[in-house]
This record gives structure tokens, C-alpha cells and sequence, in this order.
């Protein structure tokens, strides 16, 4: 079994490298199909949510880990999906239009954002996504005639052209599917001249400039299909919430995505999808754990903020590629025992120090 897509230059480039990628992944997708079966209903919910969230989690990882420009205002797109997608719904378009409109419309949004990023970099373009994040917050709040302000809007069921999906399985069902899309629209992007360019961007914008690559074009397109990606996942996120309001896309959600994207490993499509495993069960984590703990911290009222910022600064210190980075060296350890040497990854590691203090 292979997975083939034709280049310009007629060479044959491969979704699954070996065999044994095409068995674990179609033992995974086998796995997916029978979740409904195999688990709980509460469960089921979270896996949704996972398959949200690495929607969203592809789109910055796109952004942030291929083109190396920062976000800290993601949550804005977010919201400019979900409200497009509740609003359009609401007026009776069918889901598949709706859901097109709604990537659509964040899509656009991205390509003014994303206009800074042509003058600016680093810290200064965090603080300008951060700012539009705070704008579209407001804007969501005070435009009550079509957001509802801060009282929210509720959101109809999804409408595939008269077939209603009322079911929580259904609904998993169209969240996976639309994953699938997206996760091999961004796998053949990036093996595209044009993700090549992304990663040239990321690498260094001097030599990706001498080289021909337009700077401004590529920067405005990595950030229209970040948004555009976030804006389907913030659709299904308003279907699955079935109500939204705009302190749900507020500062807090847009710190969440970042770290989602550095946790799970930047630079990497798995990336996206064990950061977002890794932010959708650590509440749980933290939950199931806490009532063991002196109440004194149990019962804290940051504890979760605590616990992410521990997390973070682990990763950061420790592991700069992140959960995927970390799978990577215990994979190689597992293939090369009993020869593996102790200081493999040792100048991969100095790298990515000095690369933290450059």
C-alpha cells in the first residue's frame, strides 16, 4: 500500500516512508473508527475535542513551526470561525457551506494580521497578534446584534444537505473525517515548493530572500492558512460546545494553543496531535490527582496555571523538541540497543542550547 503524490518534477514522494508506517497508521485509523464502540461516551467527547484541537494545532504548528512566526492571539481565529459558523448555521446554510465560509472569512482575517509580520519578528509580532486577539475579543463582545455580546448565541445542529447530525457518534465521525483531510492537505503542503519555502522562512529569512523567495507573499500565506485551519476548527468547536461566548477565545485559550504546539514538538505534523492530547487530558490529570495532594495545594485555585508553567519550563529546558522530540530519541535508543551510545544526542542538545541563548 502507498500513498503517492505526482510533483512537478516527476518524482514519486511518499506519504508513509516504509511499510511499517502504513500498518501502525492504519492500525490507528482502525483504532479511531472503533472508539465509539470501545469507549464511553464521556470519553468519546474528549477524543472530539482532541480532533478538534490538532485541526488548530496544525494550522499554528504550520505558522509557528514551519515558518518560525509566533501567534499569541490564535484564539482570535478561533472565534472569527465559530461565530461565522454559529451565525451562518443559524440562518439555515448547510454545514459544508457554512464550515467553508467560516475558513473562508478567518482565512481573510489572517492576511491582514498577518500584514505586520512583513516589518516585524520575535517578541514584537507576539505582541501585535496578542493585541488583535484583544480586538476581536471586544468586537465579539459589543457587536450584539450578531454575536449576541456577552450573552453568547447558541448554535444549531450540523446540516449536511438535510441530514441532521444529532449523535455525539456522528458528530465524531465528521470531526475525524475533516481531520484526516486537513492532516494529508498539510503533509502534501509542506512537501510542496511552497513548504519548502515555509521552512526556508523559518530557518533564515536572508538566505530564503537571496534564494528568491518572497518574503511578504510566503509570511501572508503561512499565516491565511493558519487561520483558515483554525477558523474549521473553531466551527466544530461551536457545534460541539453548542453555545459560545466570547470569554471562550479570550487571552487564556490563545496561551493554551501556544503551548499545545510547543509541548507536542514544533516543527512537527505529530506535534500538533500529541499537543493536543496533552492539553485536553492534563485537566484530567490534574483532577483525578489532586484530591491526593495536601489540601493546602490541592485545593489552590491556580494550580492548573502552576502545573502548565512547570510543564513549559520542563520542556523548554530540558526537551526544546518537545513529547514528539523525546518519542524520536526513545525510538532510536529502542533500534540501536544494545549499541546505543550515551552521547548520540549530545551536540543535538548543545545545538538547542546555544540555539535558546542566541
Amino acid at each position: 500500500m502507498r500513498f503517492i503524490f505526482k510533483t512537478d518534477y516527476n518524482q514519486d514522494v511518499k506519504l508513509a516512508k516504509h511499510g511499517g508506517h502504513v500498518f501502525w497508521y492504519s492500525a490507528l485509523l482502525l483504532l479511531l473508527l472503533a472508539a465509539p464502540w470501545l469507549f464511553a461516551e464521556y470519553w468519546l467527547a474528549q477524543l472530539t475535542f482532541v480532533l478538534i484541537y490538532s485541526i488548530v494545532g496544525l494550522g499554528l504548528m504550520l505558522l509557528a513551526g514551519f515558518t518560525g512566526l509566533f501567534s499569541i492571539g490564535h484564539a482570535a481565529f478561533l472565534g472569527v470561525g465559530a461565530y461565522t459558523q454559529a451565525v451562518f448555521v443559524n440562518m439555515g446554510v448547510p454545514f459544508p457551506i457554512a464550515l467553508a465560509l467560516a475558513g473562508l472569512l478567518s482565512a481573510a482575517v489572517g492576511v491582514i494580521v498577518g500584514l505586520p509580520a512583513l516589518r516585524v519578528k520575535g517578541i514584537y509580532l507576539g505582541i501585535a497578534t496578542l493585541s488583535f486577539g484583544f480586538i476581536v475579543e471586544e468586537v465579539l463582545a459589543r457587536w450584539e446584534s450578531v454575536t449576541g455580546g456577552n450573552s453568547g448565541i447558541h448554535v444549531k445542529q450540523p446540516d449536511l444537505f438535510g441530514y441532521k447530525v444529532d449523535s455525539a457518534i456522528g458528530f465524531y465521525f465528521l470531526c475525524l473525517v475533516i481531520t484526516i483531510v486537513a492532516t494529508l492537505g498539510i503533509l502534501n503542503l509542506l512537501r510542496s515548493a511552497t513548504g519548502r519555502a515555509f521552512v526556508a522562512i523559518r530557518d533564515s529569512e536572508i538566505s530564503a530572500q537571496s534564494m528568491g523567495i518572497h518574503l511578504a507573499r510566503y509570511k501572508t500565506l503561512s499565516f491565511a492558512l493558519s487561520a483558515a485551519l483554525a477558523g474549521v476548527g473553531g466551527a466544530l468547536y461551536a457545534h460541539k460546545l453548542s453555545f459560545i461566548s466570547p470569554d471562550q477565545f479570550n487571552i487564556l485559550q490563545s496561551i493554551d494553543l501556544l503551548l499545545m504546539v510547543v509541548i507536542g514538538g514544533l516543527g512537527s505534523v505529530h506535534g500538533a496531535f500529541l499537543g493536543a492530547i496533552f492539553l485536553i487530558s492534563m485537566p484530567q490529570v490534574i483532577s483525578l490527582t489532586k484530591d491526593y495532594l495536601p489540601p493546602v495545594v490541592g485545593q489552590a485555585p491556580g494550580l492548573q496555571g502552576v502545573v502548565y508553567g512547570a510543564v513549559l519550563i520542563a520542556f523548554v529546558l530540558f526537551e526544546p523538541l518537545g513529547l514528539y522530540g523525546r518519542w524520536l530519541k526513545v525510538r532510536t535508543y529502542l533500534q540501536l540497543f544494545p549499541f546505543y551510545r550515551k552521547g548520540l544526542f549530545k551536540r543535538q542538545k548543545s545545538f538547542q542550547k546555544s540555539d535558546r541563548l542566541r
